[in-house]
């Protein structure tokens, strides 16, 4: 799978569904581009097109169970993986993380914030 396609259900599991517009915005893709992406990951059962009930000209990208899924197990192979590499640090440089701690969950946040574009 692509890094935008697995950004693009990052970004569906955190956010919700979405417009392919503001999607294309958030991954920095053309609209054409993640219009085909989509439909790749709507045939590959991992997100399906609805109707937005608030303006029926809209159509969303919704998350299926499969694609959440995905999301949910992609994260713990992270977590895994950082949790082995944390495990071969000395004590000084988990000291180190830990006090990194603060500052880049605001680094996370600022780029979450930078990347998504003001709430709707």
């Amino acid at each position: 799978m692509s890094l935008t396609s697995a950004a693009t259900l990052a970004t569906l599991d955190r956010t919700g569904s979405r417009r392919i517009t503001d999607l294309a915005a958030v991954e920095g893709v053309t609209q054409p581009a993640m219009t085909a992406l989509v439909r790749v990951m709507e045939e590959s059962g991992l997100v399906e097109r609805r109707g937005d009930a608030s303006d029926k000209r809209v159509t969303l990208v919704c998350l299926t169970e499969a694609g959440a899924s995905y999301v949910r197990t992609r994260r713990q192979a992270g977590v895994h993986a950082f949790e082995r590499l944390i495990g071969e640090l000395t004590g000084d440089e988990v000291e180190a993380l830990v006090a990194a701690l603060p500052a880049l969950k605001h680094l996370a946040e600022l780029e979450r914030q930078d990347r998504e574009g003001p709430k709707q």
